[in-house]
């Protein structure tokens, strides 16, 4: 309760004051103990979160707490500051609740520091202030964003001067500045002084997006766009305009920002219901491709007719896509992806000569990667320019998608037509996430521990031929908390996610195919392997 007090005392925001102040008088220790019994935890993913007063939900107080520390943070690695040389934090938002003022807030606090901070004109893609990082030569940026998370939350995304996001040991780095603000009433947070950017920076950007297709490329396929209630629409409409490709059909519904998020549970392509306003529109329309992005547009999904009706290609497929087209194009360079997804892009880049990589879990290691070319992980992330934007970028993505799918349209043929060439060429590669998500942390934990003490010999009849416990690193790897088994033509990866409160465990299955004769008898096989595994796998874990 003194906690929640001295907290109140100096909580800028008016609603999260109030809120406070009515647990406060209402004597809600559960309530209250749910906010004050630690703080959200800065880490690689920077801060993540529900809305709400107090320490373990992201408000304005704890917003300035973290770009405080990261302001100290910058001024200890040696960035000039002055009048004259001040380093630059460029700050982006998407159009979530309370994004414009922690913006602003991130804004002011750099000010005070003796950074120079500059804003984003309005709610934009996140991978345009990703680009913007770069092309202004900034010291760091900061986004604001809960990116496809539920509407209650926020959160607050940091990169460094490379254009790409923290990794160890920046991010405990920071965390230890954060924590070493003891009061607000210490971070000067003066009202003007920093500087809100033009136009200039997205035509930056959308002139970038030229470099991702090929010169005098087909650019006919017709597409069905959602922008899932986010801030993608008008950069998408505005990159694929440049480009020439015919205008979107819109999911009007969806098209605008709106942060409740009205017509889906979740707002990610991936979760069951999103997209069934997307392929009701494509009904209607008869597109080449189904478009969607995630709210604050740095994941691209696609969808694709498939028989008497649309279905979501999986982010692995469209990840072995796109690598497929940019060999066909003649591109040069590292091909890169994270240890969750699909081993087909290694057998491509092998088939075609080119370096390839494997990272941990996210774009922060992906974009690392030394002369990377081209990176994809499964969950819809894809970066298609690196020079361009360190990062996943769903608008680039979906002109790529767009571009390959106009080629094959122009030959007669399909995306699907496309995967089975490959299947046929490398082996069917089936991929399935079995994913649980918790009210209770702890659960997670017990899972964890569960598969270590007693790891599994077999799953679906398979043997496995070799369990790794990832927090002790590999000789390619850092340490990262998850679980990797080899199995005879199969592969499976479990870890807690770093964003959301679930446990993913990531399967894949490998079918050797002799010719497209062969092709449904080896879907059939990989689909009963793949629920197999996934039976055994949960009981195993417990889950």
């Amino acid at each position: 309760m003194a906690r929640a007090e001295a907290w109140l005392a100096e909580d800028p925001d008016a609603d999260t004051r109030a809120e406070l102040a009515a647990l406060i008088a209402a004597g809600d220790t559960a309530e209250l103990t749910a906010r004050f019994a630690g703080t959200l935890q800065f880490g690689t993913a920077g801060l993540r979160g529900e809305l709400g007063a107090g320490p373990l939900r992201m408000n304005r107080s704890v917003v300035i707490r973290a770009a405080a520390g990261l302001a100290a943070y910058l001024k200890k690695q040696g960035t000039p500051h002055g009048d004259d040389t001040a380093g630059l934090v460029v700050i982006g938002y998407d159009a979530r609740h309370k994004s414009a003022d922690f913006a602003r807030d991130t804004a002011a606090v750099m000010t005070g520091a003796g950074l120079r901070a500059a804003v984003l004109p309005r709610p934009l893609p996140t991978p345009v202030l990703a680009f913007a990082v770069r092309h202004l030569g900034a010291v760091a940026g900061v986004e604001v964003t809960a990116s496809h998370n539920p509407p209650r939350d926020n959160g607050y995304k940091v990169y460094l001067g490379d254009g790409s996001q923290i990794v160890p040991p920046a991010d405990a780095q920071i965390a230890a500045e954060i924590d070493a603000i003891t009061t607000l009433t210490a971070v000067p947070r003066p009202d003007t002084g920093w500087e809100t950017l033009g136009e200039d920076v997205l035509e930056a950007y959308l002139a970038r997006t030229d470099a991702v297709l090929a010169q005098g490329s087909p650019r006919t396929a017709r597409t069905v766009y959602t922008a899932m209630h986010g801030v993608g629409k008008e950069t998408l409409l505005a990159a694929f305009a440049r480009a020439g490709f015919p205008a979107p059909a819109l999911v009007a519904e969806q098209a605008d920002p709106d942060p409740d998020f009205p017509t889906v549970a979740f707002p990610n392509p991936e979760e069951p219901g999103a997209m069934d306003l997307a392929f009701a529109k494509a009904r209607e329309t008869g597109p080449d491709l189904v478009i969607a992005n995630d709210p604050d547009a740095d994941r691209c999904a696609a969808a694709v007719k498939d028989g008497a009706d649309w279905r979501m290609l999986r982010g692995d497929e469209v990840g072995a896509l796109l690598a497929a087209h940019l060999v066909a194009r003649g591109a040069h360079g590292t091909f890169a992806e994270s240890i969750v997804s699909s081993s087909l892009l290694g057998r491509i880049a092998g088939k075609a000569g080119l370096p390839y990589e494997e990272t941990l879990t996210g774009f922060k290691w992906i974009a690392r990667v030394e002369g990377l070319r081209y990176g994809y992980e499964e969950a819809l992330g894809y970066c298609v320019d690196p020079e361009g934007v360190r990062d996943k970028d769903g608008i680039t993505a979906a002109l790529l998608i767009t571009e390959l799918a106009s080629r094959l349209k122009e030959e007669g043929r399909t995306l699907l037509d496309l995967l089975d060439d490959l299947a046929v060429e490398h082996g069917l590669h089936a991929t399935d996430q079995l994913s649980v998500r918790v009210q209770d942390l702890s659960l997670i934990a017990d899972a964890m521990r569960r598969l270590r003490e007693q790891p599994p010999t077999a799953l679906a009849g398979l043997p496995v031929t070799r369990a790794e416990d990832l927090t002790q690193g590999t000789e390619e790897l850092p340490p990262t908390d998850g679980l990797r088994y080899t199995l005879d033509g199969a592969r499976v990866i479990v870890r807690p996610s770093g964003t959301e409160p679930k446990l993913k465990c990531y399967l894949e299955v490998v079918v050797p195919v002799a010719d497209r004769a062969g092709l449904t008898a080896a879907r059939e096989k990989a689909a009963g392997l793949l629920a197999a595994i996934k039976r055994d796998l949960s009981a195993a874990a417990g889950i």
